[in-house]
């Protein structure tokens, strides 16, 4: 089956979509809290205002530096990118109260397009655990060895059904749309950095695999 093209036009537009929907909600909380300041006298509405802008404006930031380093350029062609830096990020943005974090990877400078299909594999394994569970990246080996390999378990673990196609470049009826952006792009990056990625979906949860396309075909 041969991979879809997506406009590049289309991309653009629907991955600049994905980021201000990640976006939208923290700065629209920080503008309410801004005007419950401007209008509200009591103390205690104050203090709860203020608190609202900080915790808006901490997610907002964490975000905003996650989609830098999972979509933007970060840096020129070619460019190598800290492992420990991606690790961070990611942290900021998925680790909380219900979602443990692990990283298990050395710090190294890896090259940039295969450090965004490890953030972007995290985003993928994030939404696969909406009630919160444990994500483990790990990553193995370097430049064109390198493996990644990103494990999402907990309760009631999914993946949407339309993932694993829009990961092989292969969408239902040759269509993207903003729902399905991010996991497309993966899987574009995951190519163009000489890379496939396999998914496998147990009963503990998923798991969602980026290897050298040498290697995977040899597996197969």
């Amino acid at each position: 089956m041969s991979v879809f093209a997506l406009d590049a036009l289309d991309l653009a537009a629907l991955l600049c979509s994905r980021v201000c929907h990640d976006v939208i909600s923290p700065v629209g909380a920080i503008v309410n809290g801004l005007e419950v300041l401007e209008d509200e006298k009591d103390a205690d509405m104050r203090a709860f205002a203020i608190d609202l802008i900080k915790k808006s404006a901490k997610t907002a930031s964490g975000r905003l530096q996650f989609c830098r380093l999972a979509f933007g350029a970060a840096g020129s062609a070619g460019a190598l990118i800290d492992t420990g830096d991606a690790e961070q990020v990611a942290r900021n943005l998925l680790a909380d109260d219900r979602t443990k974090f692990e990283w298990n990877a050395a710090r190294v400078l890896l090259a940039k397009n295969k450090v965004k299909v490890a953030l972007n594999l995290c985003l993928i394994a994030g939404a696969a655990i909406s009630r919160g569970g444990v994500i483990t990246v790990t990553i193995e080996g370097q430049d064109e060895n390198a493996r990644i390999s990103v494990s999402a378990k907990g309760a009631n673990a999914r993946l949407a059904h339309h993932v694993p196609a829009l990961l092989a470049g292969t969408p239902e009826s040759d269509n993207v749309d903003a729902h399905g952006i991010q996991a497309y792009y993966t899987g574009l990056v995951a190519r163009a950095s000489g890379m496939d990625v396999t998914v496998e979906v147990t009963p503990e949860g998923i798991e969602l695999r980026a290897a050298p396309v040498a290697a995977v075909e040899a597996a197969a």
